[in-house]
């Protein structure tokens, strides 16, 4: 079989108001010329569309897209992933690797192409430094919106020598900037989400071997974990240092609404909470919602795996690679089954996750009670959106707010669009 031959692609070109001058303005005087006879008329007349000719041949020659060796195009974002609203630099680098190459270099007009999500819809403004068979672009970018989004290609634009004609072309590949949501530090004053398992109510007073190492207390710890015996010899209050009551493995729920800005408003107080849980020592895993390829039916709706933070952050940065692709169900029918699958998971036996916190919206009978019964087996924590006005989303909000409340849950109510630490220390200072 034969190897597919290349097409060789032909520049745009267009004349300026200079080459359209000369192209008509010498086409009639060679009609005029010939019309009256005139062979010296014909032949002045023949000038300018023979201008407009040899500058199309010059741009066309020394075409950046083309030749034996094209130009190469490096481009490259950082930071790549980057958060909502936080600064980075787009570096362009146009290098050519031989004299004609660097012939069709010099003297390009450039322009660069990002997505508005990137640009904020403003024109970029970048940096320019030339050097022998390089030049280099820097311009600052600014997201505004989660997800992945392109950059480039470069656009090239060119003017013949005489002025009649202008090229425009694209050159390289695009790049992708991946970029995470918006979060905010939100503190976890010691023991707000310790919960009371049987080893701490019963061992507070006669640790084990095990919980033999003590440190000083502070603000905020939990009394039970007071070792009475070390703090009277001492005459210092000492607390053991077994954290393990506080390192139970989360589960971050999200139900995603259908409006863009109830979307991310959700998955950046989702992102917050977990990478908030994650500094705390706890694993944590991200329930809910769709990465976009889901549609399809191609990856599932939850993903199970709980992340463990290290010292590098690795589980920080995982983390908040999963909320990039996160959407809501295409349906309302389908958005219902994943949140009482994410349900079942986390109430079916060997779940893994004793503290789930959730953030949801207005739903059915049927989701508020399969997370009715999360309670049963969980610690159980809900920030639950109510919308600023009133109808019928609003009352199922209200309705979904009371009775996680009657099964069990520590919730609380948040208007989308509120600010993230002011809901999250409502919700730490609930009841249940």
């Amino acid at each position: 079989m034969s190897a597919r031959r290349r097409i060789p692609r032909i520049p745009w070109l267009r004349p300026t108001a200079r080459g359209w001058g000369l192209a008509v303005g010498g086409t009639v005087l060679t009609a005029l010329g010939i019309g009256i006879g005139s062979t010296d008329l014909a032949r002045l007349g023949l000038i300018g569309p023979l201008v407009v000719a040899i500058g199309a041949g010059w741009l066309l020659a020394i075409d950046p897209t083309g030749g034996r060796h094209p130009l190469r195009v490096i481009r490259t974002a950082h930071p790549n992933p980057v958060s909502v609203r936080s600064p980075a630099t787009a570096r362009v680098e146009i290098r050519a690797s031989d004299a004609s190459g660097r012939a069709r270099l010099a003297e390009l007009q450039l322009g660069e192409q990002a997505a508005t999500q990137l640009s904020g819809g403003l024109t970029l403004r970048a940096s320019v430094v030339r050097a022998a068979g390089q030049i280099t672009l820097t311009y600052p970018i600014a997201p505004t919106r989660r997800g992945r989004w392109p950059l480039g290609p470069l656009v090239v634009r060119r003017t013949d020598p005489f002025g009649v004609l202008r090229t425009r072309a694209t050159l390289g590949e695009q790049a992708e900037v991946a970029v995470w949501p918006e979060v905010v530090e939100l503190p976890i004053p010691r023991g707000s989400l310790v919960g009371e398992p049987e080893r701490v109510a019963i061992g507070a007073r006669t640790p084990s071997s095990d919980d033999a190492a003590l440190r000083d207390y502070r603000v905020g710890d939990d009394l039970r974990r007071v070792h009475w015996a070390s703090s009277a010899r001492r005459g210092e209050l000492l607390v053991r240092s077994d954290e393990r009551a506080g390192l139970r493995p989360a589960s971050v729920l999200v139900d995603l609404p259908a409006d863009r800005t109830g979307i991310e408003w959700t998955v950046s107080l989702a992102a917050s909470i977990g990478i908030a849980l994650l500094g705390a020592g706890h694993p944590v895993r991200l329930l809910g919602g769709r990465a976009s390829e889901d549609a399809a039916g191609i990856t599932s709706a939850l993903r199970l795996h709980h992340l463990r933070d290290g010292s590098a952050g690795a589980a920080r940065v995982e983390l908040l690679d999963l909320t990039v692709d996160l959407e809501p169900a295409p349906t309302a029918a389908a958005a219902s089954e994943d949140l009482r699958a994410a349900a079942h998971e986390l109430t079916a036996p060997g779940g893994g996750s004793p503290l789930v916190l959730a953030v949801v919206g207005a739903l059915s009978a049927a989701d508020r009670d399969a997370l009715a019964r999360v309670s049963d087996v969980c610690d159980a924590l809900a920030i639950v959106r109510i919308p600023a006005t009133a109808g019928p989303e609003r009352r199922d909000a209200e309705r979904t707010l009371a009775d996680l409340r009657r099964a069990g849950w520590r919730a609380c109510s948040a208007t989308p669009g509120e600010d993230l630490d002011t809901c999250w220390r409502r919700l730490l200072g609930t009841e249940r």
